[in-house]
């Protein structure tokens, strides 16, 4: 039985698994990670299957390509709350070329919005709800037997003109605990994908993605994967596993200049972060690798990660003003802020900020609050995005019961050339108002001649970061010039 998993082809370079999906100004692009995980556990069951993704250069005739030559009985295509519209136009051409193929999407917008999307497209027969690993081999070992179900745990079935259950016969799977019964991610990228292909901005080029764990038990109100996807409830590999993989991309991926953590919170668990970067020095597995973080660490947990090779640490301060970070569930105020950035300068762990504005309680005097907040914690590299609202968040609902929302189609979260659109929009602080000002925050900060003489110095005394810089630079300076 053959099986098709699918990043369709949309905008070049569009990162469906960003948490804000989009065509970046710097040129990341995530790898489609999440479909890396089902395939390899299908291919661990003995399925052959083929991952193909679509937005990276050749991946579209790499998948036309596919569709003459093969005849799938399952396709798991991801989907994304942008691109949706674009998603379910493959859903259609795939089940004219494959009628009698089973097609199933996944991802956080159909894992929020299963029972809209299956009554907007009658040709797609199911939809996964959050992670789904387990819930495509039990469909794909149904499909193998000659059946299709008509209910599926994890998953929202088309059953004729009906659909089944969201919660019951086809509801919510529980959350995998023990994560170390799940096989790598990172054969599948070495089989099916030119790991060269994929880049982050604030990472050193060529690098490789990983989870440690899932799940975040923070409850910041716009983050979506916890609410839609990965929940909650926070689950680890265990150090030995996670070493394990390390050691077989430091054999495999070659060369290899950075290792990324994509975990919500690479964090969390303060001793066990210590715990697993003790055990990668001490298996000689110490390497250049960067993760998500947030401000409630201490000294000695940044000691170990630099000891262990912890580069930079990419960070959610979303705002300098303490009261739009309590409005949003931050869990964090601007004196910790300021402690952790003194913390990873004495480490010497370079930060990557992330601004976040238009959040509820926003006003043009505490954006300006956030502008100087930035300027005064001088991170590495900066970014200012509008407020973006995704469906199945607790910010999309205030947004929505407030009357918010100014998009008519799911394709109005991107503009013209792809990138994030804000569709919040209030009285006194326009969507436009607030793409205007991150639009002049990223010049005020990356072309003020502090940072500039910072990144001049810092290319001097460390000369991969001025390779670094260069090559995300490249594609962003573009967007400063152009002034968004």
């Amino acid at each position: 039985m053959q099986i098709l998993l699918l990043n369709p082809p949309f905008l070049p370079r569009f990162s469906r698994e960003q948490r804000s999906p989009a065509v970046t100004k710097s040129g990341t692009l995530y790898y489609p990670m999440w479909l890396s995980y089902a395939c390899a556990l299908l291919e661990e069951r003995g399925y052959e299957c083929t991952l193909i993704d679509g937005v990276v250069p050749g991946g579209e005739e790499r998948l036309a390509e596919y569709m003459k030559r093969s005849r799938p009985s399952l396709v798991v295509i991801a989907t994304s709350t942008p691109s949706i519209e674009n998603d379910l136009e493959w859903v259609r051409r795939l089940d004219a070329k494959f009628p009698d193929a089973f097609i199933l999407a996944v991802g956080p917008h159909v894992s929020a919005l299963g029972h809209e999307v299956l009554k907007l497209c009658p040709q797609l027969d199911g939809v996964a709800l959050g992670e789904y690993e387990l819930t495509t081999c039990e469909l794909a070992e149904a499909l193998a037997r000659g059946k299709r179900p008509r209910s599926l745990v994890g998953a929202i079935l088309r059953k004729g003109k009906k659909l089944s259950p969201a919660f019951g016969g086809g509801g919510r799977r529980p959350l995998l605990r023990n994560l170390d019964e799940l096989p790598f991610a990172t054969p599948v990228y070495k089989k099916h994908l030119n790991y060269t292909d994929y880049f982050y901005a604030h990472s050193k080029h060529p690098m490789v993605t990983i989870l440690s764990a899932r799940g975040c038990p923070n409850r910041c109100i716009y983050c979506v994967y916890p609410q839609t996807f990965t929940g909650h409830l926070y689950r680890t590999r265990s150090i030995d596993n996670i070493c394990e993989e390390i050691a077989y991309i430091k054999r495999t991926f070659q060369p290899l200049s950075e290792l990324m953590f994509e975990d919500d919170t690479f964090t969390i668990d303060q001793g066990r972060t210590q715990a697993l970067c003790e055990e990668m020095v001490r298996r000689g597995l110490s390497m250049p690798f960067s993760a998500n973080a947030r401000v409630d660490i201490g000294y000695d947990t940044l000691r170990a990660m630099k000891a262990a090779g912890c580069r930079l640490m990419c960070v959610g301060i979303e705002s300098g003003d303490q009261g739009v970070l309590d409005n949003i569930g931050k869990g964090t105020n601007l004196a910790q802020i300021e402690r952790f950035f003194r913390d990873a300068r004495r480490a010497g762990i370079l930060i990557h900020g992330c601004f976040m504005v238009g959040n509820p309680g926003e006003d043009r005097n505490t954006l300006e609050k956030t502008m100087a907040f930035a300027m005064k914690l001088e991170p590495d590299t900066a970014q200012f995005f509008p407020v973006m609202s995704y469906p199945g968040t607790r910010l999309h609902k205030w947004a929505l019961e407030h009357g918010y929302i100014t998009a008519r189609s799911y394709s109005e979260w991107l503009n013209e050339e792809g990138g994030h659109n804000c569709v919040v929009s209030r009285p006194g602080l326009t969507s436009d108002d607030l793409v205007r000002f991150c639009d002049s925050a990223r010049r005020r900060f990356y072309l003020a001649p502090s940072y500039l003489l910072r990144k001049l110095l810092q290319s001097c005394l460390k000369p991969q970061e001025a390779l670094r810089t260069l090559k995300s630079a490249r594609r962003f300076f573009w967007h400063l010039v152009k002034g968004r």
